[in-house]
């Protein structure tokens, strides 16, 4: 398993993707300066097949558990990548995205930003299974195996600009304990 560095981002609904692209740009002038190269910032929705498979590079999608999730045949609709009915999980994919793509030097890539959400869950006849909590926000959880100094920089800004949601960092707790 090993240690992590764990953190998620939340935005206002009503934050505008240009507002979050804006802030983004202020992080990848950071990154840049910190060593990332290549860097990329997108903001667009996940509105095609492409699109789909390319976001799935990028995260496992929001997940969830919820017993009006057992028992039912979700419908097959292109947001839903993993469902268990037997337990009512699944993972939900977003719908729209304003993410900053960073490279080490190593050539490994990380993502940090905001993800948006479908609303709600629908079921075959395409009744409403379930709203989804908190779907209204821009969302973003991630986990780096990394003790890299310059993440914790640029989560940081994002703490700064009020979107830290949780941090969790077993690397600064393993070495307090050294």
């Amino acid at each position: 398993m090993g240690l992590t560095y764990h953190f998620s981002f939340r935005a206002a609904g009503e934050s505008t993707s240009g507002d979050l692209a804006g802030f983004l740009r202020e992080v990848e002038t950071e990154a840049r300066s910190l060593g990332f190269s290549p860097t990329f910032l997108l903001d667009g929705p996940f509105d095609t097949a492409e699109r789909v498979q390319f976001v799935r590079r990028l995260t496992t999608g929001l997940p969830l558990e919820d017993p009006r999730l057992q028992h039912t045949k979700l419908a097959q609709q292109r947001g839903i990548w993993f469902h268990h009915p037997e337990s009512g999980t699944c993972r939900v994919a977003p719908i729209y995205g304003v993410i900053l793509i960073l490279t080490d030097e190593r050539k490994m890539e990380s993502v940090l930003g905001f993800f948006k959400y479908p609303t709600e869950i629908v079921d075959d006849d395409h009744h409403t299974v379930m709203t989804i909590p908190d779907a209204a926000d821009w969302m973003f959880s991630e986990f780096l195996k990394t003790p890299d100094p310059r993440f914790r920089i640029l989560v940081r800004k994002f703490a700064e600009a009020g979107y830290l949601a949780l941090e969790h960092d077993d690397y600064s707790a393993a070495s307090k304990s050294d």
